[in-house]
Parts: structure tokens; C-alpha cells; sequence
């Protein structure tokens, strides 16, 4: 355990100190230049946010690494082997409900969305994962096409959207994104894999990929559907603001207590579910119960600190620094647009579950696409969307049009590709829109939106969305990729192209090894 702690401290430094340093770079040059940095108060919770945010992401990898993802995986694979449907249905929608309640980055999203309280629109998200965690397995198991359902389920989304007032519709698509986070994406991934395990056929493995994909539609038309149907007020404000002004420390001392039992209602009962699925159907031996609940306790504690790192001291510094470039005079204020364009290239080459895709689909093109063009792939897409969403805070261009260009484009791209990379393109939406940008970024947008607006609606409609940007270059990117690589093999001897859009290798020059 020693080991694996060490190895997610060094993949969690990586992720959140080049943000750190620079934010802390303009911060100094905007209090030299302009007199605009952030206050001193700000900036200590800042670091000390940093800090715990570092330390909370180590603690819960670590901990869905021993006890979320092999549950994951034993139960999708045990239910597969029942081959009884509604004890799948039931079971999915139970545990898609259950883990993403626990999601930290779908905490922090729900407590910037004002006039709704955070539970209501968490449990909204949650319902819409564990539906279409439904049809994610039904559909490894029945061997639907995933470009297919996906166009379905996309259409369904733009004809509820039709419906929609609008000021649900940036945040709902921003829910499809974090609601597929560090905890949801690895659990699902194993119940995938648990599902192709005990399959048989050259799809198995194919299949097992695409199920963050659909999930993340659920969240999406659940939030659509709840703009039109709910009940709410939404209000003037900007979302919680749990920092007092106060002494740093007694902020955070103040704000532990409230995230315990906000962890406690989301953890508890996902820990109550296994245990009897554990008595009933899995009898595992008590040593991997052991580690298993050794790993549920480093994920408890991992999330409360990583929630009071958050929401005390990085949520307030990408707000005022949003602020303070949006206040710059003139036309000082495009500073907004580099500065957006390095920090969502920073936070996408920071995110460990990059590296983890990226090396997945090395392995899957046996070194064709290779990690490095990838990372730089998809970093430059989150520089894109992160300029993209920039531009809709300066000009006010309604997100619908942009994602109807993008996922029309993916979607078409879908037929094209080899399906594995559009399974593989459509999962990294969720895991590329992590932890940065939904406690920076979007913060970022936010104190940028309504220093130039001055309007809290303006805020709903334009600075929310940059979740759903982030997580929409990618499935472009990754496909476009694929495109490349089908049509670079195609011109390769000893290669034959499936009917279905796949390509199978047969032999390569270097010495017709097969594949």
C-alpha cells in the first residue's frame, strides 16, 4: 500500500503543481504591473488548497485503486454469469445512483450552480448515470454498435434541448462531463472489463470500452429534462462561498465538518450495497475484504480533504483571478485568451488518467499512435476548448452551436474510424474534463463572465459550458487520430479493412508478425 501511495503522491504532484505555479506566476505579474493580484488571504488558501488537493486526490486513487474498481469488477462480471436482467438493471442502476453520489467532482459543480440546491441536482446526475449504465451493459451483452447508439441517444439529447429554456442547458452538459470522474470512470471501466471478461468473441474487448461514453449522456438529458419539469428559483448568487475572510486555517478547520457528512451520506451507502452483494453472491475471502475496507477508508478521508482543499481555497483563486484579468482596461483584457489557452493546456497535461488513456491506446495500435502524439493531441484540444469557452464568455455565442458542430462531426466521424477508437474517444470526455477544470477553470470563467456582464444570468448561460467544451475536443481529437491511423494502415501491405469500419492488422513489414 506503501508503494502504491508514493506512486499516486508523484502522479498528483504532477497534476496540480504546474497549475499552482502558474497561477502564482500571474498572480505576482498582475499585483506588479496592475495592482490586480489576488488578495493576500486568497492566495494563502490558494496554496494551502493546493496542498490539500494534493494530498485528497493521492488518498482517493489510491483508495478506488483497492476497493472500488476490483468490486467494480467482480460484480459486472458475476452478473454477466447470471445472465438475469433484471438483477442487472436493478443492480445498475442502484450502483450508477450510489457512485456517482460519492463523484467529488460533481460536488463541487452542483455547489457552483446557484438557486438549486447541491443534493437535488446531484441526485438528478445520479439517476441519469445509473439509467444509462443500464443500457451501457445491455449493450456489451446484446452487441449493439456503439456509433449507433450513440447517434440515438445525441439525437434524443438535441430534441429535449429543443424544449429547454436555456439556462439549464450549459450546465447540463457540464454535469455529462464531471459526473464521469475519478471515481465513476474507474468503477465503470471494471464493470466493462468485469462484462468482457467472461465473454467470448473478438468484440469482448472492444465492447468493454464506450460505457463512460454513455453514461455520460444520462446526467445530460436528466438535467434537460429537469430545466423543464423541476422546481426551482434560481438566484442571483454565484454559488457557495465557503470561506469566511477569516483566519486561513479556521476556514478550512471550520469546513471539514460539513464535508464528513457530505461524504458520509455519499460513501455509506455504496459501502452498505457491496457488503450484501458480498454476502449473497461474491463470498470473497476475508483478506480481500480487509483491503478493500482499508481501501474505503483512504478514499473517506481523501474525499473530505480533497473537498475542503477545493472548495476552500482553489474555488475562491480561480474566481478573482478571473476577475482580475477581466477588469484590465481595454483591450488588456485578451489576456483572458492566452491565459485560458495555458490553463486548460495545463490542466489536461496534468491529469494522471491521461497518461493512463494514452497508454491504453499505445498498446491498442501496438505503438502506431504512440503516447507522446496523443498527450499532445489532447492537450492541444483542451487549448482550443478552453479558448472557445473564453470567447463565449467576451461575446456571449450560445454554447448549443458549438457542440452541435462538434458532436455532429464526432458523430459522423463514428462511422468512419475504427470503432475502438470511438469507443476510446468518446470515454476520454469524461476523464480529460477532471479535477482542474471543474475547480479552477470553471471558477476562472465564472469571475471573468460577471466582471465584464455584471450579470448573474449571463453567468448561467455563458461561463458555464467550459466543462462541456473540455470534454468535447477530445472525442474530435482521438477520432481524427484514428481516421489517420486506419488510413495510414490501409496504405500498409498485409492489411484488409472490415465491413463494420474496423480494421484488422494482419501483418506488418517488420517481419509478418501477427496481430
Amino acid at each position: 500500500m506503501i508503494k502504491e501511495l508514493r506512486k499516486k503522491l508523484l502522479e498528483s504532484l504532477s497534476c496540480v503543481l504546474p497549475l499552482m505555479l502558474f497561477v502564482a506566476a500571474v498572480h505576482f505579474a498582475l499585483a506588479v504591473f496592475a495592482g490586480k493580484g489576488m488578495p493576500a488571504d486568497v492566495f494563502a488558501r490558494f496554496l494551502i488548497g493546493g496542498a490539500l488537493l494534493i494530498i485528497g486526490m493521492t488518498l482517493v486513487e489510491t483508495g478506488a485503486e483497492t476497493s472500488m474498481i476490483p468490486a467494480g469488477e467482480r460484480m459486472g462480471a458475476h452478473l454477466t454469469q447470471t445472465g438475469k436482467y433484471t438483477l442487472i438493471i436493478v443492480f445498475c442502476l442502484l450502483i450508477g445512483v450510489l457512485v456517482t453520489m460519492a463523484e467529488p467532482d460533481i460536488a463541487i459543480l452542483a455547489a457552483q450552480f446557484p438557486g438549486v440546491e447541491d443534493i437535488k441536482m446531484i441526485l438528478v446526475a445520479a439517476v441519469g448515470v445509473g439509467v444509462f449504465l443500464i443500457f451501457g451493459v445491455l449493450r456489451v451483452i446484446r452487441r449493439v454498435p456503439l456509433s449507433v447508439m450513440l447517434l440515438v441517444f445525441y439525437a434524443a439529447v438535441l430534441v429535449v434541448s429543443l424544449f429547454e429554456p436555456g439556462r439549464f442547458f450549459a450546465v447540463a452538459f457540464d454535469f455529462g462531463g464531471v459526473a464521469t470522474g475519478p471515481i465513476v470512470v474507474p468503477f465503470i471501466m471494471a464493470v466493462g472489463l468485469g462484462l468482457a471478461a467472461v465473454r467470448e468473441g473478438k468484440s469482448s474487448f472492444d465492447d468493454s470500452f464506450g460505457m463512460v461514453a454513455i453514461c455520460s449522456i444520462g446526467p445530460v438529458i436528466m438535467m434537460l429534462l429537469f430545466g423543464i419539469f423541476g422546481e426551482y428559483e434560481l438566484s442571483a448568487g454565484s454559488g457557495h462561498a465557503l470561506h469566511s475572510g477569516g483566519s486561513a486555517l479556521m476556514d478550512f478547520l471550520s469546513a471539514t465538518p460539513l464535508f464528513i457528512k457530505e461524504v458520509s451520506v455519499a460513501l455509506l451507502p455504496i459501502i452498505f450495497f457491496f457488503l450484501i452483494f458480498q454476502f449473497v453472491f461474491l463470498h470473497l475471502s476475508p483478506r480481500s475484504l480487509l483491503k478493500m475496507g482499508v481501501g474505503a477508508v483512504y478514499t473517506f478521508v481523501g474525499h473530505v480533504i480533497f473537498l475542503v482543499g477545493v472548495n476552500v481555497g482553489m474555488l475562491p483563486a480561480g474566481t478573482h483571478l478571473g476577475e482580475a484579468l477581466a477588469g484590465l482596461p481595454g483591450n488588456a483584457r485578451l489576456l483572458l485568451l492566452p491565459a485560458a489557452m495555458l490553463l486548460g493546456n495545463f490542466a489536461v497535461l496534468a491529469e494522471p488518467t491521461v497518461n493512463m488513456l494514452a497508454s491504453q491506446v499505445e498498446t491498442l495500435t501496438v505503438g502506431a499512435v504512440t503516447k507522446k502524439k496523443l498527450i499532445i493531441a489532447l492537450s492541444v484540444g483542451a487549448a482550443v476548448s478552453a479558448v472557445a469557452a473564453m470567447l463565449r464568455v467576451l461575446t456571449g455565442v450560445p454554447l448549443r452551436y458549438f457542440l452541435l458542430c462538434g458532436y455532429a462531426v464526432s458523430l459522423a466521424l463514428s462511422f468512419v474510424v475504427p470503432k475502438i477508437f470511438t469507443a476510446v474517444a468518446f470515454d476520454s470526455g469524461g476523464v480529460v474534463s477532471g479535477v482542474m477544470t471543474v475547480s479552477f477553470l470553471l471558477p476562472f470563467a465564472k469571475g471573468a463572465c460577471m466582471t465584464l456582464t455584471g450579470s448573474a444570468e449571463k453567468v448561467l448561460t455563458d461561463a458555464f459550458g467550459f466543462v462541456a467544451l473540455t470534454a468535447m475536443t477530445p472525442v474530435i481529437m482521438l477520432q481524427l487520430i484514428g481516421l489517420a491511423y486506419k488510413l495510414a494502415i490501409l496504405r500498409s501491405p498485409g492489411v484488409s479493412s472490415a465491413d463494420d469500419g474496423s480494421v484488422t492488422i494482419i501483418e506488418f513489414d517488420t517481419g509478418g508478425e501477427q496481430a
